[in-house]
């Protein structure tokens, strides 16, 4: 696999070129210095993949990415050390415009986290460059009301919407919530893998993708209809009873397969709260998390969808929870807003 590294800083550049070529499936073919360069490379050179700096003199990571996708459309990675608000603003209009994945820039060999950092890197690096990658158009908002129901006896209705998602999740996330109603009479809460630092910056981008609340999850908030509570870093989120009313629920319980935030504790504690009153969504991302919670879940009566392969841009936490037999309906992510409408009306 050739990588082209677009990196300022000889010190960072030499660091990524360090770690990619202990690979042996990986090859760095090249190295810019700006936004300007890296899009000239990436036509010269045709790499399989880019990796993304996001404050560069001459040109940024925001306009490199949007010529490089709006000429010749490759996987591209940022690699951001989500200083401040502005470079964050930064990252996810890069997001926005087709980038796929933003990964923790590397602080050095002696680091306590370089270890974990480098892992997630190579391991993004290698998904993302078997992508397909398309030019891509912004969602609008969708300026729709809900619709309420005729009033009916019997059955259980649904009360909340637990959504995971991974590699490939702001864009999905993006889409998904674009194309959701104002008056959605459901929470929806969030786990999203995304390396420490950039939630805030998420939770902020995602704001103007939607009509809906958005906002990071703390401690005990009682669950609101049309609010989307996304997990904050280091912390589970779960949901919790009190007097009848569902309430947000942060834990510092130890990571479950790698991740805290945990997509399968989310689901676990929907089925114990919840049972059939939840629906359980799984998206594209890496690895199998959540699946466990959604069998868990499922079991409890609770409606768990998934979203297809083809839309996915990685299909291993979709797939895994069909392998485990808990997935109900397969939907395309088009078409997800609709089927969320369907469920809240059911």
């Amino acid at each position: 696999m050739n990588i082209l590294i677009t990196e300022d800083s000889d010190v960072v550049a030499a660091l990524l070129r360090g770690i990619f070529q202990a690979e042996p499936d990986l090859r760095v073919i090249g190295r810019a210095r700006d936004g300007r360069e890296a899009v000239t490379l990436a036509h010269e050179l045709k790499p399989d993949l880019v990796t993304m700096d996001i404050r560069m003199p001459v040109m940024d990571g925001f306009e490199a990415t949007r010529m490089i996708m709006a000429t010749q459309p490759l996987p591209i990675v940022v690699i951001s050390s989500s200083v401040d608000d502005e470079e964050l603003r930064i990252t996810f209009r890069a997001i926005e415009e087709g980038a796929l994945a933003v990964i923790e820039k590397p602080r050095g060999l002696s680091h306590p986290d370089f270890e974990r950092i480098r892992r997630d890197l190579v391991e993004t690096c290698r998904a993302m460059a078997e992508v397909k990658v398309v030019r891509r158009r912004r969602p609008q908002p969708s300026a729709a009301i809900f619709q309420a129901p005729a009033p009916r006896r019997g059955g259980t209705r649904h009360e909340v919407v637990g959504l995971a998602l991974s590699t490939g999740g702001p864009q999905a996330l993006s889409t998904l919530l674009a194309g959701m109603p104002v008056g959605y009479p459901l929470p929806l809460l969030v786990v999203q893998h995304i390396s420490p630092g950039f939630v805030g910056g998420l939770v902020s981008w995602l704001r103007g993708q939607t009509l809906l609340e958005v906002c990071l999850a703390t401690a005990n908030q009682p669950l609101q209809a049309g609010t989307v509570y996304v997990a904050p870093d280091a912390h589970h989120l779960e949901v919790a009873r009190h007097d009848g009313r569902l309430h947000t629920r942060l834990s510092s319980e130890p990571a479950v397969d790698r991740f805290r935030p945990s997509a399968t504790a989310l689901f676990h504690s929907l089925a114990r709260c919840c049972g059939a009153s939840a629906i359980g969504g799984i998206f594209t991302g890496m690895g199998s998390d959540g699946s466990d919670g959604l069998l868990a879940l499922h079991q409890a009566g609770g409606h768990v969808f998934a979203q297809d392969e083809e839309s996915a841009v990685v299909y291993g936490m979709p797939g895994a929870a069909r392998a485990a037999g808990c997935v109900d309906q397969v939907v395309t992510l088009a078409r997800i807003p609709t089927h969320l409408i369907e469920l809240a009306r059911s």
